[in-house]
């Protein structure tokens, strides 16, 4: 059995409203796409403070839109950038004003500019000709919202118990490129309008997973599409429970110390290697293997996990069983 014939398919619920650009703060960037820059501008100095003498400087006043330019404007969690149009020596242009103000005023002489606003994973950019006069100008954003929820039976699933990637598709490949490896749910995630792919894993956090987390085989995937203007809400459902692992000379006895236990698929696919006299892990819901190691000999067990049904899984000490590679296939 290979890796994506473990993903545990979900229930996905997805609900579409107008997003509110006033009340939705933007989320932290995780990511950087092409849309985060524009273009060829990215190398360059940091953007100097405004200057203090402003006398004979023109006002370049902007502001941003989600979606068509007469909706709502966005007042938080823009990061603007001013570039010179006139393109340095090795390809760059030069960033010579940035502010992270919803509705910045940069004060600028005559001349042409690049200007770049990033929102989240969206951004747009606009050329601007400073002429003699002051300019205002509002920026639409091709761009939606997108906020995960991640569901075990009828309890939100916390944040650090997840490890959601978002992907951008192509035929014949739902993972063909991402854009976020570390989306966080319950957070409005600003992505560029179009369609996307969602892989949700559940994590392992019980005590004594390496590293702190251990990705389970409990994987929900969805595939969506983001609209410009609006919020899309999408509700993962993952089917899995916690179970402890026992090898016991009878049924209800004391768990033997210095054990080694392999959880295997029907197929014969390794989930998980652990040692100790009862150790846990999560699990999707479905049939396993249990096999136990002791004193050199070898016992097993076939058990069913029932999603958000915790529970013991005893190995009793009977006839030793068949080292793993002689089980049949």
């Amino acid at each position: 059995m290979n890796k994506k014939s473990l993903r545990k398919a979900g229930s996905l619920l997805l609900a579409a409203l107008t997003l509110p650009a006033a009340t939705h703060a933007a989320p932290t960037r995780r990511g950087h796409p092409a849309a985060s820059q524009p273009g060829p501008s990215a190398a360059g100095p940091a953007a100097p403070a405004a200057p203090a003498n402003t006398e004979g400087m023109l006002s370049l006043r902007l502001g941003a839109t989600l979606g068509a330019s007469d909706s709502q404007p966005i007042h938080s969690g823009l990061v603007w950038r001013v570039f010179e149009e006139a393109a340095q020596p090795d390809g760059s242009h030069r960033l010579i004003a940035q502010s992270d103000e919803a509705t910045p005023n940069f004060p600028l002489p005559d001349g042409a500019y690049l200007v770049h606003a990033a929102y989240g994973l969206a951004g747009a950019t606009r050329r601007i000709v400073l002429e003699g006069h002051n300019v205002s100008e509002r920026l639409p954003l091709n761009a939606g919202g997108l906020k995960l929820v991640d569901m075990l039976g009828e309890s939100r699933i916390p944040s650090q118990r997840l490890s959601i990637s978002i992907y951008v598709p192509e035929r014949g490949n739902a993972e063909a490129k991402l854009v976020l490896a570390n989306a966080k749910a319950e957070e409005v995630i600003c992505l560029p309008e179009g369609a996307y792919h969602i892989v949700s894993t559940l994590l392992d956090t019980s005590q004594g997973a390496q590293g702190g987390a251990n990705a389970t085989n409990s994987v929900v995937t969805a595939d969506l599409k983001v609209p410009a203007g609006k919020l899309i809400e999408a509700t993962l459902k993952h089917h899995a429970a916690t179970i402890t692992l026992k090898l016991v000379k009878a049924p209800g006895g004391e768990a033997l110390a210095n054990t080694s236990f392999s959880v295997l698929t029907p197929g014969g696919d390794v989930i998980r290697e652990l040692i100790g006299a009862f150790p846990s892990l999560v699990l999707a819901e479905g049939e396993y293997v249990a096999i136990a190691r002791h004193d050199g000999k070898t016992y097993q067990n076939t058990f069913r996990v029932q999603s958000t049904r915790d529970s013991d899984v005893e190995i009793v000490m009977k006839d030793e069983a068949p080292p793993p590679e002689e089980q049949p296939q």
